[in-house]
């Protein structure tokens, strides 16, 4: 397709097959098949899209800053047009819609393309502001205010390719969970209109049209959607219910309200990648009041832990840069840098719940209530009294997210023990390990501080409180900080195997972490993720 150069706004036309008019008051009206030219151009100061061929029938013109442009399969499309004598300022209608049919797919990706250059390019909407001079002030999305581009290029550049959505479809406690928490709950699906959020695939969109929703918006801003639009017309009884929209959840408009939000915003961490901003924001802008969110809170446990084995490999990683003499250079000048560069580095992988040496504790994110500016910045103080006697290497971490269905409630778990699943878990290794005696309280704290590259910097602090005689006067005997960025992890991802004590450590004796809450085929039980006798 050709579109007009900068400066050169004149009218361009493009062909299509149809224009069918949408309206509940009055029958679909179409204009005569293989004479309809869609023409975009500027007028009464304002770039519009018409119809010439269709008469004053309702099908123009369109003010294309006001309009939005949904594909609906790869030869149709839907219009709709905002109604600018609208007086409510809490949501935005849409007074017009017209049904736009094409001869080839190609014409179709053409029209799309030119609807959206005209949009963005001609009436500067959606990259700033048109100035009298003609100029365009830029203003950048919200998105774009937090994320830097390089860091937001990678990320959809990742997800947009198949084999990373075939590694999240694999992980079926992941994928299995949210199937069944959709298809147990098919009365919160039943003729609702669903916005997935971060549709990657459209998988879940394909769950929601299974469990009988009215409509799904599937959202998604990577080139993955070309593949999710392909798989959902493969699957043509659930197509009709779906409709794709490329863009970012900050910046796209919705041609209705969602009743549900469906999406799978979970990071390592359950904060990394910050797309819990992203679900936030999508429920502000498309959730009636009172609707529902798959899934509805989240919550990061937290508890120390002993591994010897984990602490020597790191530091032995920086022996390297203990050599005198590599090749007549002496590389021990950067030996202490690169020693906490590898203990800024949080481990990723499956541990064996028997090195817990207390029990967890939960901080909860209500999706419901959290705030976006809730997720730049916060404070996890920590608080646990030591079950045995021995060296605490760091703090473990893992996540739970619920989805609080009107029949069943699901929990989908990333603990320590629990089946495997894509995200493991998370461990923060300090570079010097605390000592403790059994029934000696560790107290710190985990502040999180959200960055441009989509992820956090993360600040620990843990300490070892007094013990024994005149522990009741309080104080602080030893302390261990370290600052880690959850961006850059050391995936070591070995499944865990069967546990060796060996040089200090000893064998825990039995902990009772917080109850990690499972869905049994009998309904809701509470199991306890660390309740193993180990002599």
């Amino acid at each position: 397709m050709e579109v007009p150069l900068a400066g050169q706004q004149g009218p361009q036309d493009l062909p299509c097959l149809s224009v069918s008019t949408c309206s509940s008051s009055s029958p679909v009206s179409s204009a005569k098949p293989g004479r309809v030219v869609g023409r975009f151009s500027t007028g009464s100061g304002s770039a519009q899209l018409q119809f010439p061929d269709c008469g004053e029938d309702g099908s123009g013109p369109f003010d294309i800053r006001s309009s939005q442009l949904f594909k609906l399969g790869p030869v149709e499309s839907l219009c709709v047009s905002e109604d600018s004598n609208h007086k409510r300022t809490d949501e935005k209608p849409y007074s017009r819609a017209i049904t736009i049919r094409f001869r080839t797919e190609d014409e179709s990706n053409a029209f799309q393309q030119a609807f959206e250059y005209w949009k963005k390019e001609v009436t500067g909407a959606g990259t700033g502001t048109k100035l009298e001079n003609g100029s365009v002030l830029v203003s950048k999305s919200k998105f774009d205010d937090k994320i830097e581009a390089s860091s937001a290029k990678m990320y959809f550049h990742y997800y947009g390719q198949l084999l990373h959505q075939q590694n999240m479809l694999q992980d079926y406690v992941r994928t299995g969970t949210y199937y069944a928490a959709v298809i147990e709950n098919r009365l919160d699906f039943h003729d609702r209109v669903v916005v997935d959020v971060g549709a990657g695939s459209g998988i879940l969109s394909l769950f929601a049209a299974q469990a009988g929703a009215r409509h799904v918006y599937a959202v998604e801003a990577s080139e993955m959607a070309e593949h999710a639009r392909r798989l959902i017309a493969g699957n043509p009884l659930l197509a009709q219910k779906i409709t794709i929209v490329k863009g970012k959840v900050e910046e796209v408009e919705l041609p209705e309200k969602a009743d549900i939000l469906i999406s799978e915003p979970m990071g390592t961490l359950l904060v990394n990648e910050r797309m819990l901003e992203s679900y936030v924001i999508a429920r502000d802008r498309f959730l009636v009041p009172n609707g529902k969110m798959f899934p509805t809170i989240g919550r990061i446990h937290l508890a120390p832990f002993s591994d010897e084995f984990l602490y020597v490999e790191i530091a032995n990683k920086a022996l390297f840069w203990q050599q005198q003499n590599y090749y007549g250079v002496d590389l021990t000048p950067l030996h202490g840098s690169a020693f906490q560069g590898y203990f800024s580095q949080p481990v990723v992988d499956a541990f064996d719940p028997r090195l817990l040496v207390a029990p967890a504790i939960t901080h909860t994110l209500d999706f419901k209530t959290l705030k976006e500016e809730e997720l730049y910045e916060f404070d996890i103080p920590l608080s646990f009294k030591a079950a045995v006697g021995t060296r605490v290497h760091g703090l473990a971490c893992w996540f739970d997210v619920l989805f609080d269905g009107s029949s069943v409630q699901r929990w989908l778990s990333t603990a320590p023990g629990a089946p495997t699943t894509h995200w493991y878990q998370l461990r923060c290794v300090l570079s010097q390990p605390l000592y403790v005696m059994a029934g000696q309280e560790i107290t710190g704290r985990l502040h999180m501080v959200a960055h441009h590259a989509q992820s956090y910097t993360m600040y620990l602090t843990l300490s070892a409180k007094m013990w024994g005689a005149g522990a009741e006067q309080g104080g602080i005997i030893q302390s261990s900080m370290g600052k880690l960025d959850l961006k850059e992890p050391y995936y070591r991802m070995s499944q865990p195997q069967p546990y060796t004590w060996a040089q200090d450590q000893q064998p825990h004796q039995l902990i009772n972490s917080q109850e990690i809450a499972l869905q049994s085929q009998d309904g809701i039980q509470q199991g306890h993720g660390l309740g193993t006798q180990l002599n």
